[in-house]
């Protein structure tokens, strides 16, 4: 299978969009039924409910999390989104901004199948402020 570029576009549009609508399960809905994501080499959280579960905790941690989409490429059935989240950490009230990338495989509906997550974790990094 391949992508059309401008397809997965809106795609990674519509995903930073409901991200930013504050609604775990609408994160979880770009997910297959049995897809999974796994961040930084983590536990993976596995069906919608578990993606939901994810952004729960994201949600948690930065309560006014805003995503941004920094840019999307695409080749058959793999996809990268790279992304920005700004907004303020719920235990030290400190601004926060990270920056990190999404590895999709997608199914032929464009739901991603399987999804590894990529972001600096060190308090110092460079990306994180």
């Amino acid at each position: 299978m391949t992508i059309d570029q401008n397809r997965m576009k809106q795609v990674a549009d519509a995903y930073t969009a409901a991200w930013n609508s504050g609604s775990a399960d609408g994160v979880a809905q770009f997910y297959a039924p049995d897809g999974r994501i796994v961040i930084n080499r983590g536990r993976p959280w596995e069906g919608r409910a578990g993606v939901a579960a994810m952004a729960a905790g994201f949600y948690a941690d930065v309560p006014d999390l805003h995503l941004t989409c920094d840019g999307v490429r695409s080749a058959d059935d793999h996809a990268v989104f790279l992304w920005t989240y700004t907004g303020t950490d719920a235990r030290t009230g400190q601004p926060v901004r990270v920056s990190g990338w999404e590895e999709w495989d997608v199914d032929e509906d464009l739901k991603v199948q399987s999804s590894c997550g990529w972001f600096p974790t060190a308090p110092n990094s460079p990306q994180t402020t």
